[in-house]
């Protein structure tokens, strides 16, 4: 791979090349990505989805959207750091092509604020539940009438192909959804292979997958545009990873590794003290300690010791890969940056710990299971009415909810696995609340 294709600012539906010199700097086309993004229905319904306490009020939890914008910056801070080593080590990309650090920048800050644009809500056991419904739900009957890798993309619903769906599937007087640049558009695909085979090596662009069957021919034309390089495993084609998607994940590992702890001790899931220690651990070489003695609050401390463990992580991860920019140009990079880290032992201390009191703390796991519950039978009552009007049989019931929801799915659609894609991206789509609400509708208990 060359970062002169890898950095395309082409869109879909150029016909004309764009070139970087021609740029006009005051609007930068990586930039433009970054607004589109922003102002986006989907990222704003981010707001009100979890990131890791589900239904959650309390006005210190992260959220997806606070979560996205934390993403987003730790990734420009990255991108940054690892594009002026790369002007330095090749100038003809700045002397004959015009790029600058802020470009890559600019990339990785936009691929990672809407690297969880496409997550259902109730967290990740959202994907579990929609993917359930068709693998062990109602929706197993389905089964017999769609491919293997039709049904692949419904029982493994993943939340990065349904984000690809959303940032560039055309719909009336929309085309190519919000037209972003393929530099950002490859930034984002941390998983580029269709849902078959399923993790066909250890590879961890192989962990999950990037795009659903519909979006496969333009997934295709963004892959050979940025020169993702193609290999064929297990019969399948798959594609090495854009560089600067380690930079996208990077940015979330440090995220979420370090701020949903945060988030466990203010919610006195963790004891202070005990987290304390091991944020001290991480960031011990770099710490001031006459300084941090001298903090009184535990809001100070914890503001302190996040601060100096992100800068930590990012200077450490752009290090990473400038080391191994080539092993990661030529596809043989098959890890996360952050797995080379010096630090992966306290990240794993913090990691485990996390996992213990916060992920599978019980009131996590109790509002889970009400997220099971309510997708299950958002979906089950979608498919069952778009069915029945599919055959020309629709109940009275089937045609109030066609009538009130039938505008934000492809209903009518002739193929079956547009219709059932089509009402998971729908489902998907719904932030916490809003999920709740229809439930309780649909039930009964609301009017």
């Amino acid at each position: 791979m060359n970062w002169e294709q890898l950095l395309s600012l082409k869109r879909q539906g150029d016909t004309n090349k764009r070139l970087r010199k021609e740029q006009d700097e005051t609007r930068l086309g990586f930039e433009v990505d970054y607004d589109r993004i922003i102002f986006s229905s989907a990222f704003r319904s981010l707001q009100d989805k979890t990131q890791v306490i589900p239904l959650s009020k309390t006005s210190f939890v992260h959220t997806r959207l606070t979560h996205s914008l934390e993403v987003s910056v730790v990734g420009r801070s990255l991108g940054r750091a690892v594009g002026k080593k790369i002007l330095e080590k090749h100038p003809h990309l700045s002397t004959i092509h015009g790029y600058r650090f802020n470009d890559f920048g600019a990339i990785v800050a936009a691929a990672a604020l809407a690297h969880d644009i496409g997550n259902p809500p109730f967290g990740h056991s959202g994907e579990k539940a929609i993917g359930e419904y068709f693998k062990s739900g109602k929706g197993v009957r389905y089964k017999d009438q769609l491919t293997p890798k039709q049904y692949q993309d419904l029982t493994d619903f993943e939340g990065n192909a349904n984000g690809f769906k959303l940032l560039t599937e055309s719909r009336q007087g929309v085309e190519g959804g919000l037209r972003l640049s393929y530099a950002t558009l490859g930034a984002f695909m941390k998983y580029p292979k269709e849902s078959l085979p399923k993790q066909p090596t250890k590879h961890i662009a192989h962990k999950k997958f990037g795009y659903f069957q519909n979006e496969k021919s333009f997934f295709m034309e963004v892959a050979k545009e940025v020169g993702l390089l193609q290999r064929k495993t297990k019969g399948e084609f798959t594609y090495s990873r854009h560089p600067l998607a380690f930079l996208v994940e990077a940015a979330d590992d440090i995220c979420y590794t370090i701020i949903d702890f945060e988030d466990g001790i203010n919610l006195g899931l963790i004891e202070e003290g005990y987290a304390l220690e091991y944020l001290i651990k991480l960031v011990k070489d770099t710490i001031n300690t006459s300084k941090y003695n001298n903090l009184v609050t535990t809001a100070d401390r914890l503001s302190y010791l996040r601060s100096l463990a992100i800068n930590t992580l990012i200077g450490e991860v752009a290090n990473i890969f400038i080391d191994n920019e080539d092993d990661i140009l030529s596809g043989k990079f098959d890890m996360a940056l952050i797995d080379e880290s010096k630090y992966q032992a306290q990240i794993n201390d913090i990691a485990k710990i996390s996992i213990e009191k916060i992920y599978q703390s019980q009131g996590v796991i109790e509002k889970e299971i009400a997220g099971y519950e309510i997708l299950a039978t958002l979906l089950d009552r979608y498919c069952v009415a778009v069915d029945n009007n599919s055959v020309g049989n629709p109940s009275n019931y089937d045609k109030l909810i066609l009538k009130a929801e039938g505008d934000n799915f492809e209903f009518t659609h002739e193929d079956l696995y547009t219709r059932l894609i089509s009402i998971c991206k729908y489902v998907a789509g719904l932030t916490d609340g809003s999920a709740l609400m229809k439930f309780h509708k649909i039930k009964g208990l609301q009017i």
